[in-house]
C-alpha cells in the first residue's frame, strides 16, 4: 500500500506541472500498473489460480473412459477364454486374492465397483458355456451399465471367432470425418480468461479506488486539472495491460504444453484480446461501483463476493452451463461472464470472428457495458 501510495504521489506532483489529460491518462496507467504487479493479491488471485486450474483441468483427459475394479469370485473359472477376454478390457482392472467377506465389504463402501464371478455348464452338443455374474456396487450408477457394455463386447468378439458363420440382422459401419479435437483444454481455458478478468476488474479496481480515496489521494487530484474520465481511463489501460501479461502468460502455457486450439494463431490471440475490451468495461465498472457506495474497506470483500463467486459457480467455467436445469441454464446465459467467456470459445476454437458472433453473445455484452459504465461514472466519489 505503501508502494501505491508513493506512486501516486508522485502523479500528483506531476499533473501540478502537465495539465494534459493525455499525460494524465499515461502517468496513471503507468503507476497504477506497477503498484498492481507488485501486489501479491492481484497476482495470486488474477494469475496463479487460474495458472493452477488450468493445470489441474488441463490434464484431465474426459475421452479416457473411467477404470472400473472389479473383484473375481473365489471359485470363478480363470482359466476359459471368456475370462481372458475380460482381463483385456483396459477399463476393467480386475482384481484378485481378496477374501469373500473382505470383497463385500469393499462393495459396500464403494472400494469396488463389481465382483464377478464365472461359471461354466456343458450343453447338450457338448459345447462349453459360461456364464458371467455380476455383482454392482450401488454406488456404481451409470457405470454398471458400461460394464456390461464390455463384457457384451468381449463375448461377441468370442462368438464371432468360433462360430464365424452365425447369420447377424445387420452390420455396423464406422467413417471418421475429418475435424478438430474438442479437448479439456478448449473449454477450461478461456474461462480462466474470464476468471483472471473478472478477479482484477472487480477485486482490483474496488480496492485500489477505495484506498486512493481514504488515503487522499483522489482528493490531491482533484486539486489539479486531471478529469474524472482520465481517471477512469488511466485505471482501466492498467488493467488492460495486467490482463494482456496475464493472458499472453496463459495462452503460452495452454498452447505450449496442453494444445489448446488457436484456430487462427495470432490471429486469433489478437482478436481474443480486442474481445476483451467488452469485458474489462463490464467487470472494472462493478469494481468502480463497489468503491463508490460502501463506507468500510471490510466491506469490499463481502459485497465483492456477492456478485463474484454467484458468476463462477454459474458461468460454466468448469463445466457447462447444459448441465443445469433449463430454468437455471437460461438465467446463466444471460450472465456478463457467461457471455464473454461463450464468446471467446468460438473465437479460439471454431474461429468465430468478432463481428460472426451472435446477437445475444456481442449485444449481452453491449448492453451490459451500457448499463454498467454510467453507473460506475456517477458512483465515482473524490473522498
Amino acid at each position: 500500500m505503501q508502494t501505491s501510495n508513493h506512486n501516486h504521489n508522485i502523479i500528483f506532483a506531476r499533473m501540478s506541472h502537465h495539465p494534459s489529460q493525455v499525460k494524465a491518462v499515461i502517468s496513471i496507467a503507468r503507476y497504477s500498473l506497477l503498484a498492481t504487479l507488485r501486489s501479491p493479491t492481484s497476482i495470486v488471485f488474477s494469475l496463479l489460480f487460474p495458472m493452477i486450474f488450468i493445470t489441474v483441468f488441463g490434464s484431465i483427459n474426459p475421452a479416457k473412459a473411467p477404470i472400473m475394479k472389479v473383484a473375481i469370485a473365489q471359485g470363478s473359472d480363470t482359466t476359459s477364454a471368456v475370462f481372458k477376454a475380460i482381463k483385456a478390457i483396459p477399463t476393467i482392472n480386475l482384481l484378485s486374492g481378496l477374501s469373500p467377506a473382505k470383497q463385500t465389504e469393499d462393495l459396500t463402501k464403494g472400494r469396488l465397483d463389481a465382483i464377478i464371478n464365472i461359471t461354466q455348464e456343458v450343453l447338450p452338443n457338448k459345447l462349453p458355456h459360461y456364464t458371467v455374474h455380476i455383482k454392482a456396487s450401488g454406488s456404481l450408477g451409470d457405470g454398471l451399465n458400461m460394464l456390461k457394455i464390455a463384457i457384451h463386447e468381449a463375448i461377441r468378439n468370442i462368438d464371432l471367432k468360433v462360430f464365424p458363420a452365425n447369420a447377424s440382422m445387420a452390420t455396423l459401419t464406422v467413417i471418421k470425418a475429418p475435424g478438430r479435437v474438442y479437448r479439456n483444454i478448449d473449454f477450461i481455458l478461456p474461462g480462466q480468461l474470464g476468471f483472471s478478468l473478472l478477479m482484477a476488474g472487480v477485486y482490483g479496481s474496488s480496492f485500489l479506488l477505495f484506498s486512493l480515496r481514504k488515503d487522499l489521494v483522489l482528493k490531491r487530484l482533484r486539486a489539479t486539472p486531471v478529469k474524472r474520465r482520465s481517471i477512469i481511463a488511466g485505471e482501466m489501460i492498467s488493467r488492460l495491460f495486467f490482463h494482456v501479461i496475464s493472458f499472453i502468460i496463459m495462452l503460452v502455457i495452454g498452447y505450449y504444453f496442453f494444445d489448446f486450439t488457436l484456430i487462427n494463431g495470432i490471429a486469433t490471440v489478437a482478436e481474443m484480446l480486442l474481445y476483451s475490451l467488452f469485458g474489462l468495461g463490464i467487470f472494472m465498472g462493478i469494481g468502480f461501483i463497489i468503491s463508490g457506495v460502501v463506507q468500510s474497506e471490510n466491506s469490499i470483500t463481502p459485497i465483492s463476493n456477492t456478485i463474484v463467486l454467484p458468476q463462477i459457480l454459474l458461468c460454466g467455467l468448469f463445466f457447462p452451463t447444459s448441465n443445469y436445469p433449463h430454468w437455471l441454464q437460461s438465467i446463466c446465459d444471460k450472465l456478463p461472464l457467461s457471455l464473454f467467456v461463450d464468446g471467446l470459445r468460438k473465437i479460439a476454437f471454431e474461429g468465430t470472428h468478432i463481428w460472426q458472433l451472435s446477437l445475444m453473445t456481442i449485444g449481452g455484452l453491449i448492453i451490459w457495458n451500457f448499463v454498467i459504465i454510467p453507473i460506475a461514472i456517477k458512483s465515482f466519489r473524490w473522498e
